[in-house]
C-alpha cells in the first residue's frame, strides 16, 4: 500500500463535565463528515444550553487531518478553542466535533485556568466517546444499463466495494464507496464496463 488509509476518529457521541471554581465545563464530543455537520449540532447545543456563558469548539476534518476549526466564543484567544483542537491533535483524531459549553461560576480562572478546564473536559468527553479506527474510502455514484447489471455486480464483488445505495430500473444508480487504496485499480475496471457514468461524491 502506497499510503495509509486508515484514520482515527471518534467512537460514538459522548458527553463529560469537569467542575472548576464553580465553573461548569460540558464537553460533547460528535463524529462528522464535512464542515457542514458542525453548525446544526452548535445550533442545537445552545438551544439545550441557553443560559451557558460560552458555547467554544473544535473540529478536524479529512482522513489526512488537515482541516481544522476553532471557536473561542468569547473566552480569551487561545483559552478554549485551541486547547479543544490540541485535544484531538494529541490523540491524533480526525472527522470529529467537540464543544464545550461553559457556565460561568463567579470566579475567575485565568488563562492556566481556562486552558486546563476546556482541555480535561474535551479529554474526559473523547475518553467516554471511544475512538475507533475507520478505513479511509471514496464515495461513487455510478449509472449504467439494467443489462449491465450482472457485469457491474460482479466486478462489485471482486473488488470488495460497499454497495450503499441503490436504484435499479432501466438506467440503474448505485452509490459506492471504495477504500482508497484501490480507488485507481477498481476505477480503471468500472471504466472499461461499456457506457457506465461514474461521479465522485466525496471522501470518508
Amino acid at each position: 500500500m502506497l499510503f495509509e488509509d486508515t484514520y482515527l476518529t471518534a467512537g460514538k457521541a459522548a458527553e463529560a463535565s469537569f467542575t472548576d471554581r464553580g465553573s461548569k465545563f460540558i464537553a460533547y464530543v460528535y463524529p462528522i463528515q464535512t464542515e457542514a455537520d458542525v453548525k446544526p449540532l452548535v445550533a442545537q447545543l445552545k438551544v439545550t444550553h441557553p443560559k451557558a456563558n460560552h458555547h467554544c469548539w473544535a473540529m478536524r476534518l479529512s482522513p489526512d487531518r488537515s482541516i481544522f476549526k476553532l471557536n473561542d466564543d468569547g473566552e480569551p484567544s487561545g483559552t478554549a478553542g485551541r486547547p479543544i483542537v490540541n485535544v484531538l491533535l494529541s490523540k491524533n483524531v480526525t472527522n470529529t466535533l467537540i464543544v464545550v459549553v461553559r457556565y460561568f461560576g463567579g470566579k475567575l480562572l485565568g488563562v492556566p485556568g481556562l486552558i486546563n478546564a476546556y482541555k480535561t473536559a474535551a479529554e474526559e468527553a473523547l475518553k467516554a466517546s471511544g475512538v475507533t479506527e475507520k478505513v479511509s474510502s471514496d464515495v461513487y455514484t455510478i449509472e449504467f444499463d439494467y443489462l449491465q447489471m450482472n457485469a457491474v455486480m460482479k466486478l462489485i464483488k471482486e473488488e470488495g466495494i460497499v454497495l450503499l445505495n441503490q436504484q435499479a430500473d432501466n438506467t440503474c444508480s448505485f452509490e459506492i464507496s471504495i477504500r482508497k487504496a484501490k480507488v485507481n485499480q477498481t476505477i480503471t475496471r468500472l471504466t472499461g464496463l461499456k457506457s457506465i457514468k461514474i461521479t465522485y461524491q466525496f471522501s470518508n
